[in-house]
């Protein structure tokens, strides 16, 4: 049988099939920008200070003077939000009319803790769950942790998606995601306590990174080679971003995190209506030997385009033929089998787990920006729009390593900065962060093509999912990397900042891809020589050398 491209190339590359499919496919991906990072408004944590009961007998200068003031990690000084004068002390001063800090020293005073719960400010946020459930002081760690299950909730959709797609379909999986997503997200607006809502987020967490991956596998198989890359770098990432930028807008007039919840869960049924037009992937049809299906999907689709499509297009003798002829299987094994491969796979799991700990942190922690958190929210997204651009335009013409080296040391590099610009300097130091996540972003869209472009065919797969994991732990641990901002406000952007330059560093020890033919066995991998770029041995010929390069995205595979 001739390749699957080849018959059917009567369809055209770009007709009204084609756009149809790029463009649904990718606006189904809008709703993971608001499920993604949604935390960054349900779980922001406002000001606020220790309650003193109204109905506590008190004068008006012991009432203002109960809270002891402590320093924040900015430098300034704030009531204490967890610690308040004990309560029956000073009540027992103020009976006795003696004045705060003249007839008694509050240096001297015993304190306890918020025994009465807080006052929380609603200039930004009406209500929040920390709000709602007191996640402050001894509790603050809970607020991370609510983030961090819902990207554990990503880890594990991302380790049983492509099996639950290679054995169910792709269409099938990518519904099915999307009704967890969208259906445990309204169970959470009526969640009890913090308990529940985190179990259901990283339910949801698990749907949002499957529907994510399907529509990426759907649109890579249906669509053709031109195509399919600007599909898997452009399409579904930008989608993502417009998906995020809508956060904020929503967020900023919706301010109760239960109505927030509720409004960013319905556009998720406006997906049902795509079942009757998104067909089932004709690749997958055929690796189950269901052909006479696949031919159907193809003649509607020859039909959309306006195009006569031949009598026969899979001849199902030759596929049968085909299928006969298996390579020998390959495991995970195979990635640490020499040293050169050894090598690779530790930097790519490396690099993939600091970019997401870059990226995910930096998205996190907008509401510890200064000025208003909905306008660094939706600055924080906008930004991405031209960093996939530019990462895309720069993956068609320059060196990989060094491409990719240079996005990681600016956004490094700048994350570094921000600790040398003075307090009230703040929209510099936002323009910095903003700049840092253009880098970071650039970085994680150009690692997809780059990592595939390193391992062989014989393990492509398994080496890109690999690195994928370790993304997925990246962006467990990236809540804690922005809880660290509780303790000293710059500490995340030294960290974040010193991982990303070390990256940025350790990819140039990659060997280049770019115009390389792709290696189709582990001997034919390019060798990793350092600084110094050395083309592997080839047994055989991959193609000639004036053959184009050719660039290849994970989710063309």
């Amino acid at each position: 049988m001739r390749d699957y491209e080849q018959e059917t190339a009567f369809l055209g590359e770009w007709g009204p099939f084609q756009r149809t499919i790029f463009f649904l496919l990718s606006a189904s991906i809008i709703p993971n920008g608001f499920n993604g990072l949604s935390a960054v408004f349900l779980s922001a944590t406002p000001e606020h200070r220790c309650l003193v009961p109204a109905g506590v007998n008190l004068s008006a200068a012991w009432r203002n003077a109960s809270l002891p003031w402590e320093s924040l990690p900015d430098g300034t000084l704030a009531e204490s939000r967890c610690h308040r004068y004990r309560l029956a002390l000073i009540r027992n001063f103020s009976a006795r009319g003696l004045s705060p800090g003249v007839d008694v020293d509050l240096g001297e005073l015993p304190q306890e803790p918020c025994l009465d719960g807080w006052s929380y400010s609603t200039d930004l946020y009406h209500s929040t769950i920390v709000t709602e459930w007191n996640l402050v002081c001894e509790n603050d760690w809970k607020g991370p942790l609510t983030s961090s299950l819902f990207f554990v909730g990503v880890l594990i959709g991302s380790f049983v998606s492509g099996q639950m797609s290679d054995r169910f379909g792709r269409k099938l999986v990518l519904f099915s995601t999307m009704a967890v997503q969208t259906g445990f997200s309204f169970i959470q607006v009526f969640s009890s306590s913090w308990e529940m809502f985190s179990v259901l987020f990283l339910i949801v967490g698990m749907g949002q990174i499957s529907n994510y991956v399907a529509a990426f596998i759907l649109g890579a198989e249906i669509l053709g080679k031109s195509v399919r890359i600007i599909y898997s770098t452009l399409g579904v990432c930008i989608f993502y971003a417009i998906g995020y930028m809508l956060l904020p807008l929503f967020a900023y007039f919706i301010r109760d995190w239960r109505m927030l919840l509720l409004a960013l869960t319905a556009p998720g049924l406006l997906c049902i209506p795509l079942w009757w037009i998104i067909p089932e992937s004709p690749r997958w049809l055929i690796s189950q030997g269901r052909i006479e299906e696949a031919e159907i999907i193809i003649r509607k689709a020859a039909k959309q385009n306006g195009i006569l499509a031949p009598a026969t297009i899979f001849d199902p003798t030759e596929i049968q033929e085909l299928d006969s002829h298996k390579q020998r299987a390959h495991n995970f094994l195979d990635l640490l089998k020499t040293y050169n491969i050894r090598t690779i796979t530790f930097l790519s799991v490396f690099i993939w787990m600091i970019i997401s700990v870059g990226y995910f942190g930096l998205s996190l922690n907008t509401p510890n920006l200064h000025g208003d958190p909905y306008l660094n929210c939706f600055l924080s997204a906008i930004v991405e729009v031209p960093a996939y651009v530019i990462a895309w335009l720069l993956l068609q013409t320059l060196p990989r390593r060094y491409t990719m080296a240079s996005v990681l040391l600016l956004g490094g590099v700048v994350l570094l900065l921000i600790q040398l610009v003075p307090t009230d300097l703040y929209i510099l130091s936002i323009m910095l962060v903003m700049l840092g996540k253009f880098g970071i972003t650039a970085a994680f869209a150009m690692v997809y093509v780059y990592t595939s472009e390193l391992y062989p065919t014989v393990v492509r797969n398994m080496g890109i999912g690999a690195s994928s994991m370790a993304s997925r732990l990246g962006s467990i641990l990236s809540p804690y990397f922005v809880y660290l901002g509780a303790y000293d406000r710059f500490l995340p952007y030294i960290l974040m900042g010193s991982l990303t330059v070390l990256m940025g560093i350790l990819t140039l020890f990659l060997p280049e891809t770019h115009g390389v033919p792709l290696p189709e066995t582990i001997e034919q991998m390019l060798r990793l020589k350092g600084l110094k770029y050395k083309a592997a041995f080839h047994t055989t010929r991959l193609s000639r050398s004036s053959d184009p390069p050719k660039i290849l995205s994970s989710t063309s595979l």
